[in-house]
């Protein structure tokens, strides 16, 4: 299909459930599609034109959903926000991208001077009411046309608007229907969060392009997860759900009968992790690798071997190379690089960042993606660090240079050191190692980054040292710190 919007009544049958609520009730794919094109005309009638960004920074719903695809049906940009964002970022993320309109949770703050709307949990708020039974007509777009912007944060400033086109998104939501053999037989337990691309774009749209279900749960819970699986075929999750699926006793391979595919994703899974999943289920976790800029690049095969350690092959119609960080010469199998990609999944280029854009989006058309990695003798990915300290917690990306610019306007201290660090729930646990000029209070610095920093930036331990080991250049060694902390989440 060409356009996402074809989704919408693309199900064979229009009587056949789109998704089933926690309470049971269910929304079909006919009443999807009146829903979408009700809520689009809400949207015009509130001011909003093709081309302009709707945030959104609403609890997830099944009318969250609906936004994201009416957005798409008048030709709109949505912008999908965290809603566990402090005031201090949402002012940053819109006066950047200046929207048209704001789509908030009843209790969420608005800065000044943008129009918003309200839309809950349960599905009411200021939105919902202006709906009428009157059906915007489909915007006429292209595949070049912006269809959605994500923020994602950056290893030296502030963070950027990655420009994903319609095109982008309904070619990597077809490939992944192919790779991961998905029909409208399936049915799949989403339990991820829809402000994040894993959630709302690799989820939510292989589901529809696929014409298939989901069990919308609200949150993840791994006991109801558990409950689920005898009536679902398929779920994606981060490595955090499998280690807390591996703590229910009722894992076995008798609960997961029904289940054809386990996929994990948006942070590496440990090999143990895979290997005792396997052990207790039967079914080797399919690991895939993707980005915000990216969408989906690689993935371990459906049929085939599911190797732990490794993000698979290139997909379909995805390039990718391993090239020397420094000259971006391609480096031959085996050798350690930088992880570049190309192919329709790429986005557009960063939301009015020229000189971010063309530092990482390559002339050939290549993206630079700041991951190291290999190619291995059978054609596997092998992520093996990244070039950038990025910290991946709980499936969510943190950048240190953001905490550490908050950490260091602190009364104190001096300067600080942000890092991740194996943690057993969270693949990754925040670290800020910090030099003062006094005694540090942990705890009143704690509740002091809770106002500036999303809940999950936080520093989940706060050490103070003497000083930062720094090389010959007067360079931050944070690979040493690494080192010496490695097992803080493990004692």
């Amino acid at each position: 299909m060409a356009d996402p919007c074809d989704w919408i009544s693309g199900a064979v049958d229009p009587e056949r459930v789109f998704l089933e609520r926690d309470d049971g009730t269910v929304l079909t794919y006919c009443t999807l599609g009146d829903d979408v094109a009700q809520m689009g005309t809400a949207l015009l009638r509130l001011g909003v034109k093709p081309g302009d960004r709707v945030t959104a920074q609403v609890e997830k719903s099944p009318e969250a959903l609906i936004l994201y695809l009416a957005c798409l049906w008048i030709g709109a940009v949505y912008m999908p926000l965290n809603t566990g964002y402090t005031p201090a970022e949402i002012n940053y993320f819109v006066g950047d991208a200046e929207p048209a309109l704001m789509v908030v949770d009843p209790s969420a703050y608005v800065p000044g001077g943008v129009k918003s709307v309200t839309l809950g949990p349960s599905g009411t708020g200021s939105l919902m009411e202006a709906m009428t039974s009157d059906r915007a007509v489909r915007h006429s777009a292209s595949p070049d046309d912006l269809a959605a912007m994500c923020y994602t944060s950056g290893t030296t400033g502030r963070p950027k608007g990655a420009m994903i086109s319609r095109g982008a998104l309904a070619a990597n939501a077809q490939t992944l229907v192919d790779a991961w053999c998905f029909t409208a037989g399936d049915v799949l337990i989403h339990a991820l969060p829809i402000y994040h691309v894993h959630g709302l774009f690799v989820a939510t749209n292989t589901v529809l392009a696929a014409g298939a279900s989901m069990l919308f749960r609200a949150k993840f819970d791994a006991g109801d997860l558990l409950a689920q699986m005898p009536r679902a075929t398929v779920l994606m999750g981060v490595p955090t759900f499998y280690t807390r699926l591996l703590a229910e006793p009722g894992l076995t391979a008798n609960a997961c009968g029904a289940m054809r595919l386990f996929i994990s994703g948006s942070a590496p899974l440990l090999a143990e992790t895979h290997q005792a999943f396997e052990a207790r289920t039967g079914h080797a976790i399919l690991e895939r690798y993707g980005m915000t800029e990216t969408l989906m690049n690689t993935s371990n095969p459906y049929d085939g071997a599911r190797v732990p350690g490794t993000v698979g092959l290139p997909l379909p119609g995805v390039s990718v190379r391993i090239a020397d960080p420094e000259t971006r010469t391609e480096l031959p199998q085996g050798e350690i690089g930088m992880i570049e990609v190309n192919g329709p999944n790429l986005f557009k280029g960063y939301w009015r960042n020229p000189e971010k854009t063309a530092a990482d989006l390559c002339a050939d058309g290549f993206f630079i993606t700041g991951d190291l990695g290999r190619f291995d003798e059978a054609g596997y990915v092998h992520i093996v660090g990244r070039g950038k300290d990025l910290i991946i917690s709980g499936g969510l990306n943190i950048y240190p240079k953001e905490v550490e610019s908050e950490v260091n306007d602190l009364p104190g201290i001096v300067e600080s050191a942000v890092i991740g660090v194996s943690h057993a729930d969270f693949g990754e646990g925040v670290v800020a190692v910090v030099v003062s000029n006094g005694p540090v209070d942990e705890a009143a610095m704690m509740e002091a980054l809770g106002a500036r920093l999303a809940r999950f930036k936080l520093p989940k331990a706060i050490i103070a040292v003497e000083a930062l080991p720094r090389n010959a250049m007067g360079k931050v060694q944070k690979n040493l710190l690494r080192d010496q902390y490695r097992d803080l989440f493990s004692q």
